[in-house]
């Protein structure tokens, strides 16, 4: 599986699983569920932080949180 982090901008992919509980709870208030589609929008030119479309809004994520969720890409 990938990470999020390692996404381009445009891509659409589901959540699969995050990496480390102490993050889980925190992105799970923000809408990043398993299961959940999400578009990666922008990423900030020195690669920190990202903005992904989820749950009709945009979230902007830092680059260590990004790391923790593991996606699948949708073709």
């Amino acid at each position: 599986m990938k990470r999020l982090s390692e996404v381009e901008v445009g891509t659409k992919v589901i959540i699969k699983a995050f990496d480390k509980d102490d993050i889980f709870i925190k992105l799970m208030e923000m809408g990043c569920i398993p299961g959940e589609i999400i578009r990666v929008e922008k990423i900030a030119p020195l690669g920190d932080p990202i903005s992904i479309s989820v749950g009709g809004y945009r979230l902007s994520l830092r680059l260590n949180e990004a790391e923790q969720i593991l996606i699948e890409e949708i073709f």
